[in-house]
């Protein structure tokens, strides 16, 4: 269903090119099949050369030749280029917006038209295609376009669609923001190693590899992690006693409460997103 479908790339800066290079090497794409633009003409000979895609500083070009298009500019930047190309745009076109904090309601009024609109909220994690991503849909979108929004996505990780768009600020706030938790917590085990003898190379990969042995550990088996959390906490053993500590030190508190910190934020963000565009 995509391997046919022409793709433009809005804007081919990191996501950009996380997406270029998922498509290309998951083969739900074709090279030839993916347009790419940018304004930096040297960026974009080199994605050309790179992955053989097509580029183009032009975006209206590109949106004229695309049946999907994703916009994946910054979002203080997005309602130019939307103004620039809404012309380009219709119902015939799949739209994918993955500007962080951005309603699809601002977008809808910002090109002043009816539009199949998708909004995706990605993660970092997509360079190592391990991205944590939602999906939401407009009004206009049929059950195709989700699974074509999926199909790209899951080529740089994993993704679930929202039934509601207001709770992408709540995604924001756990998977668009949680790797920096997530980098956080690494570090503060690193140094712990550190401080307990070990090397900073051996402290830092040991605590990355158990990061990530824990999380594929709960996705495979699929069980609650208050289980795998009991099956590693013995009676009276070293893992209750750091737990104890962690308990202790609000630890499960703290994060819920960066969650709903950052999810609070990311509303502000979205208001303030709607303003700037009605101005423009």
């Amino acid at each position: 269903m995509l391997k046919d479908k022409k793709i433009g790339i809005i804007g081919t800066g990191n996501m950009g090119e996380a997406l270029v290079s998922g498509l290309i090497s998951s083969q739900k794409s074709s090279p030839d099949n993916i347009i790419c633009t940018d304004v930096r003409e040297d960026y974009l000979e080199a994605i050309k050369d790179k992955y053989r895609v097509v580029t183009t500083t032009n975006n209206p070009d590109a949106i004229k030749e695309s049946e999907i298009i994703i916009y994946s500019v910054k979002p203080q930047i997005l309602a130019s280029v939307l103004k620039e190309t809404a012309s380009c745009l219709d119902m015939s076109k799949l739209v994918i917006s993955i500007a962080a904090g951005v309603p699809l309601a601002a977008i809808e009024a910002c090109v002043n038209k009816e539009l199949r609109l998708v909004r995706v909220m990605p993660n970092i994690a997509a360079f190592v295609k391990e991205s944590a991503t939602a999906i939401a849909a407009g009004k206009n979108t049929h059950k195709d376009d989700i699974k074509l929004a999926k199909a790209i996505f899951d080529s740089v990780g994993k993704s679930v669609f929202i039934e509601e768009n207001i709770l992408m600020d709540a995604i924001t706030g756990l998977s668009g923001s949680g790797p920096a938790y997530i980098f956080l917590i690494v570090d503060a085990l690193a140094d712990a190693g550190v401080k307990m003898g070990l090397s900073r190379k051996d402290a830092l990969f040991l605590s990355s590899q158990t990061v990530l042995g824990a999380a594929k550990l709960l996705l495979e088996t699929k069980e609650h992690p208050g289980q795998l959390k009991d099956r590693v906490t013995s009676p009276g053993g070293t893992a209750i006693a750091g737990i104890h500590t962690l308990e202790k030190g609000g630890l499960r508190t703290t994060l819920i409460n960066a969650v709903e910190a950052a999810t609070a934020r990311s509303k502000e963000l979205g208001e303030m997103m709607m303003k700037n565009f009605n101005k423009d």
